[in-house]
C-alpha cells in the first residue's frame, strides 16, 4: 500500500527506522547492539559469520550460532 500513500508511508518507515539509525550513528556498532537486544536480534551477520539459521539455510552457508556481544 506505500504507493497509495507515499509520504505518509515514508514518515512512518522513518519514525521506525530512524531511532536506530542514531543509536548506530551515536554509539558505534558493538556498544549499539550490546545495549539493545532489538537491535542485536536484526545483525544477520558477524565479523564474516552468518548468525540468522533461516538465511543460512536459505543462501546455503555455514550457521555460526550468535557470536555478537
Amino acid at each position: 500500500m506505500p504507493g497509495a500513500v507515499p509520504r505518509t508511508s515514508t514518515f512512518a518507515l522513518t519514525n521506525a527506522t530512524l531511532p536506530y539509525a542514531l543509536k548506530l550513528a551515536n554509539q558505534g556498532f558493538l556498544e549499539a547492539i550490546s545495549n539493545d537486544p532489538g537491535l542485536k536480534a536484526g545483525v544477520n551477520t558477524f565479523t564474516g559469520h552468518c548468525t540468522y539459521q533461516a538465511i543460512a539455510e536459505a543462501q546455503n552457508l555455514p550457521y555460526t550460532i550468535d557470536q555478537t556481544p
